[in-house]
């Protein structure tokens, strides 16, 4: 059986350095990589809560989403098929150096489905 986690809370923002400091501060979470580009993974030290990731959208008021999960895949072809076949609608496959697929949910909430078969 194929594993499907939450590897990641998503939240989109206007202003990117204060959102990452705020949520290191308010979790004690560290960078799993250094913030590149408006993007940063803030990952728990101990290893015990998932991630929370911080994106940079200038047009964050635009998008009806602020926040979404990204779900961590081994075999992530097999899971975005699984999903689409529960009623989920495929909204972007990944473009070149991108490992991650974004879906929809019947509500209409985005999620993303990561390639995570090395992590």
């Amino acid at each position: 059986m194929n594993e499907l986690r939450v590897g990641s809370i998503v939240m989109d923002c206007r202003n990117f350095e204060e959102m990452m400091n705020f949520w290191q501060q308010v979790l004690h979470y560290v960078p799993l990589y250094p913030a590149e580009g408006g993007w940063v993974i803030l990952t728990d030290p101990a290893g015990r809560g998932p991630n929370v990731s911080i994106n940079h959208d200038p047009e964050v008021e635009n998008h009806r989403n602020r926040l979404h999960l990204d779900l961590y895949a081994k075999d992530q072809k097999a899971e975005v098929k699984r999903l689409v076949a529960l009623g989920a609608k495929l909204r972007r496959s990944p473009e070149p150096g991108e490992d991650f697929v974004v879906l929809e949910d019947p509500g209409g909430n985005l999620f993303c489905v990561v390639d995570a078969k090395d992590r």
